[in-house]
């Protein structure tokens, strides 16, 4: 029995893709790679994702922060940003060429995705999977099993580890010979065709671009701030502040003791100092617009303090 190391996105291509291969008698292993930008609700709680990949008849498979690795590509990409961001095509390399690391480890024979040719303009061309196999040095060991049929045969397929004929021929944008594989295979919660990527996203997309673009302080910290509350990036100055009580705990926790934060003595979000050193009384100001009953306190006359946490 074969056993093949599965990129799982949390999408339905992957997911299908697993099911072409299980329904061969082939072990699926689904690994998760995960940064602040993608996957990050299993860095708390992996155990959500395994008893997930179980459910689907796959192995446990791994989740694995790849946080480190993925900023060196974002801050400078070989085949640069989609619309905001995304450096799509030095992403899917990353995470080929560390799946490859895992398949001897694992004892796995070979590395499936659920890429289907021409679905994605930037990522998902067929230049675009060529780049990827000659990039991530995986020529032979990357089975696309969606859209093999389009494809040159990988070794698993020519040793017969793969039957060919059971391997899928899918290409272009459309979704409807997806959904019907869904149904087929009894698959009654269908992911978004969206690839959850929130550097995709036009607000958070923009944030990053502009962070980079400036040189701005970018690492494992700031990656995940940059994901939350309401940003004020200007000259030599960045403050985030919370947009609700959720995210004034998590921007607390991601902080510890690295940036300065502050809070007002009356109701109000929690500001962080990333980058500048501003007045007291700025912090004040920019908390109380945000801060509606933290005014009222004060148009009663009632002291409002900035506290530094």
């Amino acid at each position: 029995m074969g056993k093949a190391l599965l990129l799982f996105s949390d999408g339905l291509d992957s997911l299908l893709a697993g099911f072409v291969l299980k329904t061969q008698g082939i072990k699926v292993i689904p690994v998760k790679f995960i940064t602040p930008f993608f996957g990050w609700k299993y860095k708390k709680n992996p155990e959500i994702f395994y008893q997930k990949s179980l459910e689907l008849g796959f192995e446990k498979g791994l989740v694995l922060d790849i946080t480190e690795e993925y900023l060196q590509i974002l801050k400078k990409p070989r085949y640069g940003y989609g619309d905001f961001a995304n450096p799509c095509l030095d992403c899917k390399i990353l995470m080929v060429r560390l799946a490859k690391t895992l398949l001897s480890e694992l004892g796995a024979d070979f590395i499936a995705t659920g890429e289907v040719v021409g679905q994605r303009p930037m990522s998902q061309n067929r230049q675009a999977l060529e780049t990827i196999e000659r990039d991530a040095e995986v020529k032979g060991i990357l089975l696309r099993p969606l859209s093999a049929k389009l494809l040159e045969p990988t070794i698993p397929e020519r040793e017969g580890l793969v039957d060919r004929e059971k391997l899928l021929d899918l290409q272009g944008r459309q979704r409807k010979p997806q959904l019907e594989l869904a149904k087929k295979w009894g698959i009654k919660e269908i992911p978004t065709p969206a690839g959850g990527c929130l550097l995709t996203d036009p607000q958070i997309g923009s944030r990053v671009l502009k962070v980079l673009k400036e040189k701005r302080l970018l690492t494992y910290k700031t990656a995940q701030l940059l994901c939350l509350g309401r940003h004020f990036l200007e000259e030599n100055l960045w403050v985030i502040l919370g947009r609700n009580q959720e995210e004034n705990q998590t921007i607390q926790e991601i902080v510890e003791k690295e940036f300065p934060l502050y809070m007002l003595s009356q109701s109000s979000p929690v500001a962080c100092v990333v980058e500048g050193n501003p007045p007291v009384e700025f912090i004040r100001e920019l908390l109380l617009k945000y801060a509606p009953k933290a005014r009222k306190r004060l148009a009663e006359g009632e002291a409002v303090e900035c506290i530094k946490l």
